[in-house]
C-alpha cells in the first residue's frame, strides 16, 4: 500500500472509533456534572469509586474484547472463514461463563470492595448502592467485549461507533431523567447504564445478523474444542487478562490512594482524571486502528506494510497529542467549572494542573503500542511490560514519592508509570518482528 493509502485506511477505522469514544468522556463527565451539582463532595467520590470497582472486576475479562480483535484480525488478512467464525463462537463462550460468575459472586465482590476503598461513610454508602444497581449490566457489557472486538478485527469500526454512541446517548439521557426529575441519585445514574448496556447489545446483535450472517455457521464441537487453538487461545488471552489487571488495579489503586487524601482531593484527582480519559480514548481511535491492520498485515505477514503502519500510528499520535497539551495549558479551570461548581475544587485543583498538561505528551506512545501490541498478538511481551511499568517503576515512585510530597507523589508516581509503559514497549518492539 503507499502511504497515502495506508494513512487513509487508518484514518476511516480510527476517526470513527474517535467519535466512539468520544461519548465515553463525555458521559464520564455528565455523570460528574450530575453529581457535582448535588448538595456533597460525597457523590462525585461515590460515582469515582464505584466506577472504579466495575473497572477492576471487568478488567478480569477485558481481554476478550483485546484477544478477539487480534485473532479475528489475523484471520481475516489470512482469509480464514473458519477461524473467523469459531473466534467468535469461543470469545462469546467465555463471555457467558463470566456473566455467570459476575452475577452469582455479586455479593463477596461488593463485600471485598468495600474492605478495601478508602473513604467516608458517607461516600462508601453511596457507592454500594451504585454498585447494587450497575452489576446488573454485567451480561450486555461482557458480551459487548466480544462483539465489538469481533468488529474491529474484521476492519469495521463503524459498527462499534453506533452501538457506542446509542449506548452513551441513551445513558446520558436516562441518567439526566433519572436524577435531576425523579431525583435517584447515584442509583439513577448506574441505572442508566444498566438499561443502555442492554440497548446497546441488542443493537450488536442485528448487526450480526443484517450484516454477517454468513459467518454465523453452525458450530462443530470437534473444531470448537481443536486442542491447538485452545491452547493458543487461553495463552494468549490469559497474558492480556494480565496486563488488564495490572492496569486497572494501578489506577483503582491511584484513586483509593486519593480517597485516604480526604474527600476534597478525592474529587479532585477524580475530576482531573478524566481529562486523562479523555485524551486516551482519542487516541484509541489510532490504538484500535492499529489494532485492526496490525493483526491484518500480520495475518496476511505482510511486514513492509506493518513496519509502515506501525510508523505512521505513532507519528499520528504525537501530532494529536501536541493541541490537546494546548488545550489544557490554556483553559483549565474552564474545564474545572463545566465539571463541578462545588465551592473552592478548583482552588484546590490549581496545584496540579501541570500533571493534566503533562498527560498528552507523555502517554500518548503507550496507547498506541497497546494497540500494535494487541494486533500482533504479542500477548507476552505486552505482559511483561505492564509488570515493569506498574509493579517495578509506579509502586516504588508511590512508596517513596507520595509520604514526601503527598498528592503531587502520587501523580508523579502515575506518571511515571504512563512513561514507563511506552519506553518499555518502544524497546521491547524489535522482539516482536523477529518472531
Amino acid at each position: 500500500m503507499r502511504s497515502n493509502q495506508l494513512n487513509h485506511s487508518i484514518l476511516k477505522l480510527a476517526i470513527p472509533n474517535i467519535i466512539s469514544n468520544i461519548t465515553v468522556p463525555l458521559l464520564g463527565l455528565v455523570d460528574m456534572m450530575l453529581m457535582g451539582h448535588l448538595d456533597s463532595v460525597s457523590y462525585i467520590g461515590a460515582i469515582g469509586l464505584g466506577g472504579t470497582i466495575f473497572s477492576v472486576m471487568y478488567s478480569i475479562f477485558s481481554f476478550m474484547r483485546a484477544g478477539t480483535t487480534g485473532f479475528t484480525a489475523q484471520a481475516y488478512g489470512g482469509n480464514n472463514h473458519q477461524e473467523i467464525s469459531y473466534g467468535f463462537y469461543r470469545s462469546m463462550g467465555i463471555a457467558l461463563i463470566a456473566t455467570v460468575l459476575v452475577l452469582s459472586l455479586q455479593r463477596p465482590i461488593e463485600w471485598i470492595a468495600m474492605q478495601l476503598l478508602n473513604g467516608s461513610d458517607e461516600v462508601l454508602r453511596f457507592t454500594s448502592e451504585y454498585f447494587r444497581v450497575r452489576i446488573w449490566a454485567a451480561p450486555a457489557v461482557l458480551s459487548l467485549y466480544t462483539f465489538n472486538g469481533w468488529y474491529i478485527g474484521m476492519q469495521n469500526t463503524t459498527i462499534p461507533m453506533v452501538i457506542a454512541i446509542l449506548i452513551n446517548a441513551v445513558n446520558i439521557g436516562l441518567s439526566v431523567l433519572f436524577v435531576n426529575v425523579f431525583d435517584m441519585g447515584v442509583a439513577g445514574v448506574a441505572l442508566g447504564t444498566v438499561i443502555a448496556q442492554y440497548i446497546g447489545l441488542l443493537t450488536a446483535i442485528i448487526f450480526m445478523l443484517a450484516k454477517y450472517r454468513q459467518y454465523l455457521t453452525p458450530i462443530e464441537k470437534k473444531i470448537l474444542l481443536q486442542a491447538d487453538k485452545l491452547k493458543r487461545f487461553f495463552k494468549v488471552n490469559t497474558d492480556f487478562m494480565i496486563r488488564s489487571i495490572l492496569l486497572v488495579l494501578t489506577i483503582a489503586f491511584f484513586t483509593n490512594q486519593s480517597a485516604k487524601l480526604g474527600d476534597d482531593i478525592l474529587a479532585v484527582n477524580m475530576i482531573l482524571m478524566q481529562f486523562f480519559y479523555i485524551f486516551s480514548y482519542f487516541t484509541d481511535g489510532f490504538a484500535y486502528a492499529g489494532e485492526a491492520l496490525v493483526g491484518r498485515f500480520t495475518g496476511a505477514h505482510d511486514h513492509e506494510n506493518l513496519k509502515k503502519t506501525i510508523k505512521y500510528l505513532l507519528l499520528w499520535g504525537l501530532g494529536l497529542s501536541i493541541p490537546f497539551t494546548l488545550l489544557y495549558w490554556a483553559f483549565p479551570e474552564t474545564f474545572i467549572h463545566l465539571i463541578s461548581d462545588q465551592p473552592g475544587i478548583a482552588e484546590q485543583a490549581r496545584p496540579y494542573y501541570i500533571y493534566m498538561i503533562l498527560i498528552p505528551v507523555i502517554t500518548f506512545a503507550a496507547f498506541l503500542w497497546d494497540g500494535i501490541y494487541i494486533g500482533a498478538t504479542a500477548a507476552k511481551e505486552i505482559r511483561n511490560t505492564m509488570i515493569i511499568a506498574s509493579l517495578i517503576v509506579f509502586l516504588p515512585a508511590w512508596y517513596f514519592l507520595m509520604p514526601i510530597y503527598g498528592n503531587h507523589g502520587l501523580w508523579i508516581a502515575f506518571l511515571l508509570f504512563m512513561v514507563a509503559r511506552g519506553v518499555s514497549m518502544t524497546v521491547m518492539a524489535p522482539r516482536i518482528w523477529k518472531s
